[in-house]
């Protein structure tokens, strides 16, 4: 079956209060979907972010982020009003989040809701504390040492802390009950707002692809409350960490810093903390999408002393080994992988292996004038098409920042035109390929430059800040995006 989707962060949608949510304007894109002709709403990961605003590190791999709570809907609930919502400042531009502002107004106006959710808990809070215990315990009592100890990462709490003492936990635990309420609160909202979303979605004939980042973050309750999954010294600090090797995109390599994985005791104890992170972005999601595939084939591992990525080395993975526990414990389940980048033959080997989907990126086909693998002559049915991710300028972006003979052979290729518009035919391209599903981000659908990039990989500032206006997502782009879908037979 043919069929297409559009690439849209939660944060970027239209909004009055500074970020996207998933409120009423979140409801509207869905029906923008369905009137689109779409099937899929592709999202990026929907964890709190931390301090460079990235959604790929974040405090918790199971938690929602509170900046995507509605606050409309705190209003309906008594919650709030709408004069203290209208009271805080939200940002200078509709079109940019402003993460400093956000995080010190928004955590402000929640805490007045849970002075008034304290005086009338919901039925099913407790409900929902005890089904999430897992991982909202963990979760909520590090944000609340995080609030005591200034911010500061984990690794510079007192000793005792780090090393999760007993007795240091236990009384931690009392100390800061109200402020571990908090977090159980502003997730219990977010969650509660995300289902009826997702029901909305489903019951529209919209599936959602969620994302998994490979890698969690050293500063996070999943590393925390983990250590020994991770590859820490006895002092728990990373011996090694993640990147990427030096490439013709960057000398230096990337150097991401998560720390590695312990392969070793991981499949020791039966992949038990994939199991359950995989099971609970497979509740969350209708299609899991995991990021960097080829990581699990094998890995880059940078001496975590290192400022640069050259003295990597490669390491082996868990390969289909990992794929088949998760398979045997939880079934079969819909995932689609990026892999992306220099692939080896065991990675086409593991994808293969895997029956997994793997992606195709139309802007990457016109890199050199061989015969690429992202070229849409050669592409298989089992795969997902994409013009550009999060990672990718826009194509009206790409077109002027692209190297001048790339951008001359994507147009004698595709048939490019001012005409018609270049973000068009390349959306063309994508949609009328052999490829099972075709996603197009929505900033390629309304023709927009760099200026509505999403992501600019390993720089800081400046990223995930793009937002739509209410005006930009239209039914008349809704109608021609269904002409199309027509068109290619993508209905």
């Amino acid at each position: 079956m043919r069929t297409s989707g559009v690439l849209m962060p939660i944060s970027s949608l239209p909004s009055p209060y500074g970020i996207g949510t998933m409120g009423k304007d979140a409801k509207k894109f869905v029906d923008f979907l369905e009137k689109g002709g779409q099937k899929y709403w592709q999202i990026l990961p929907i964890c709190p972010t931390s301090y460079g605003d990235s959604p790929y590190q974040s405090f918790s791999s199971f938690a929602g982020n509170p900046y995507f709570i509605d606050l409309d809907y705190l209003c309906k609930d008594k919650l709030l009003t709408k004069k203290e919502c209208e009271s805080y400042d939200w940002g200078k531009s509709a079109k940019k989040v402003d993460y400093g502002i956000m995080y010190i107004n928004r955590y402000d106006l929640l805490k007045k809701a849970f002075a008034r959710f304290k005086k009338n808990i919901p039925d099913d809070y407790s409900t929902f504390c005890k089904k999430e215990a897992e991982w909202l315990d963990e979760y909520t009592l590090f944000m609340a040492l995080k609030d005591a100890n200034d911010g500061h990462a984990w690794s510079q709490w007192d000793e005792q802390l780090k090393v999760r003492n007993e007795k240091v936990i236990k009384e931690a635990k009392e100390k800061y009950a109200d402020d571990i309420e908090f977090y159980k609160m502003l997730q219990y909202l977010f969650f509660k707002q995300w289902k009826a979303l997702k029901k909305y979605a489903n019951e529209k004939g919209i599936e959602i692809i969620g994302d998994v980042p490979i890698y969690v973050a050293m500063d996070s309750a999943d590393v925390w409350a983990n250590p020994k999954q991770f590859y820490l010294d006895k002092e728990l600090n990373p011996i090694e960490v993640a990147g990427c090797p030096p490439d013709a995109f960057s000398e230096d390599g990337q150097l991401w810093g998560n720390p590695l994985f312990r392969w070793d005791v991981m499949k020791k104890d039966n992949y038990s903390w994939w199991t359950k992170r995989i099971k609970a972005m497979a509740s969350l999601y209708d299609i899991v999408r995991i990021d960097h595939f080829r990581g699990f084939d094998s890995y880059y591992a940078i001496p975590a002393k290192d400022d640069t990525a050259k003295n990597g080395k490669w390491k082996e993975g868990p390969g289909m080994d990992l794929f088949n526990v998760l398979e045997k414990k939880l079934g079969k389940l819909p995932i689609i992988v990026e892999d992306l980048g220099f692939l080896t033959p065991s990675v086409r080997k593991l994808l293969k292996d895997s029956g997994f989907p793997g992606m195709k990126v139309i802007q990457f086909a016109f890199d050199s004038r061989e015969d690429s693998d992202y070229l849409p002559h050669n592409y298989p049915k089992h795969c997902v098409v994409y013009t550009g991710t999060h990672d990718n300028d826009t194509v009206m972006g790409w077109m002027k920042s692209a190297p001048k003979s790339c951008v001359k052979f994507a147009k004698e290729y595709l048939n490019l035109t001012k005409e018609e518009g270049y973000n068009w035919g390349m959306m063309r391209a994508a949609w009328s390929s052999v490829a099972d599903m075709a996603i197009v981000p929505m900033q390629d659908l309304l023709g927009l430059g760099s200026e509505a990039r999403i992501n600019i990989p390993s720089t800081t500032g400046g990223n995930w800040i793009w937002r739509a206006t209410p005006e930009q997502i239209d039914m008349k782009l809704a109608k021609k995006l269904h002409k199309y879908m027509q068109m290619y037979a993508r209905l």
